[in-house]
């Protein structure tokens, strides 16, 4: 419905009749001579009035009675309401303003600027309005193109997800490992990661940064593709050559995920490439293949090394029998299985009790 009537809320009937004789070849006229027959009148006919002229002092509620009346409802936001006066008070026109009036009147009248501003409150609000309707178009075109890429998103992702459980499924299956090894050291991982992040702000970990750590961590071995099945899969004491070998699944790891897998996130592909080559790093400098020392390792790099040190101590594997988990954990807490930063250990020992509830999950599900 088209806005072409004027609302004019005033008691006293010549005021009243001069300013419906202002603006009667401009607009239809309703009028009310107090301001509850003025809300009434509001109520009624809300959708085809463009102004409101609304008069300070009136009987039965006067100008700011009704405004804060009016105030509960959506009228001050999609109406121009200007306020008559016949006081020249700052503070009548400070409180007006702050209830929403846009404009006011004073009297004693004086036509041409009365039109005026009445002309310039209801362009000045078609003009808002219209403003407000592109901005909420714009959002919901936003939106909608922010829920379109939410979605390919998290198709990509499960996209990569399933790329990395395959990839790490090949290597379990390859070297004769259980199939929830992989799952396993992703949950450790994040298990890990969360005690680090709690105990330790400086790392900069957040949960986003922990879940692309977990599937990066899937990939942590899949340079043991490119080692030889007689020395992956020798039951006996490897040769000096025969570990060089083995060591290297780290570098060919790394070598492998930068040239020949391809990961959308890269966030994940950046991790999962640190990970593969320097999660055989230790603390104090005597892993490889770089020798890196302390936290010059990062730290993505040494919950990955902490876990599958536990997850290996652990297990049963072709060369040796699974320790039981409170023999690991001291055995990683006593340095016997390398050394790793005291941070690591402290958030460690916070997590004993869940790692051995997640070993324990993965034994039954075996």
């Amino acid at each position: 419905m088209k806005r072409d009537t004027i609302l004019i809320f005033e008691d006293n009937l010549i005021d009243r009749e001069i300013l419906v004789e202002l603006f009667r070849s401009d607009y239809k006229i309703l009028e009310a001579a107090n301001g509850k027959e003025g809300i009434a009148c509001l109520n009624k006919n809300f959708s085809s009035i463009a102004v409101v002229l609304l008069d300070y002092m009136m009987p039965v509620m006067d100008g700011f009675e009704v405004l804060k009346h009016l105030k509960k409802t959506n009228f001050l936001k999609t109406i121009p309401f200007v306020m008559i006066t016949g006081e020249s008070s700052y503070e009548i026109e400070k409180k007006g303003y702050e209830f929403g009036v846009v404009s006011y009147i004073k009297k004693p009248y004086q036509p041409d600027v009365i039109k005026q501003v009445v002309s310039n409150a209801v362009g000045w609000f078609q003009h808002k309005l219209q403003l407000e309707m592109v901005v909420k178009k714009q959002n919901e075109s936003i939106k909608k193109q922010n829920n379109l890429l939410r979605q390919q998103t998290k198709r990509l992702n499960q996209l990569n997800e399933v790329l990395i459980d395959s990839l790490s499924n090949i290597v379990e299956f390859r070297n004769l490992e259980s199939k929830q090894h992989v799952k396993r050291i992703r949950e450790y991982a994040l298990c890990l990661g969360k005690s680090v992040m709690k105990l330790y702000p400086e790392y900069d970990l957040t949960s986003d940064k922990l879940t692309r750590i977990g599937w990066a961590s899937s990939l942590h071995d899949i340079g043991k593709i490119a080692i030889p099945d007689t020395i992956i899969l020798k039951a006996g004491k490897l040769t000096g050559d025969e570990s060089e070998l083995i060591k290297s699944h780290t570098t060919k790891g790394a070598e492998m995920i930068q040239s020949a897998i391809c990961l959308n996130d890269r966030e994940i592909f950046d991790y999962a490439s640190d990970i593969a080559r320097h999660h055989h790093e230790r603390y104090d400098g005597k892993g490889y293949p770089d020798g890196l020392k302390g936290d010059e390792i990062s730290i993505a790099a040494q919950i990955v090394s902490l876990v599958d040190v536990y997850d290996e101590l652990t297990s049963k594997r072709i060369y040796k029998a699974a320790y039981e988990p409170d023999k690991a954990y001291q055995m990683i807490i006593n340095g016997q299985s390398g050394a790793f930063s005291p941070k690591l250990l402290k958030a460690f020992t916070e997590v004993k009790e869940d790692f051995e509830n997640l070993l324990r999950k993965y034994q039954i599900e075996e």
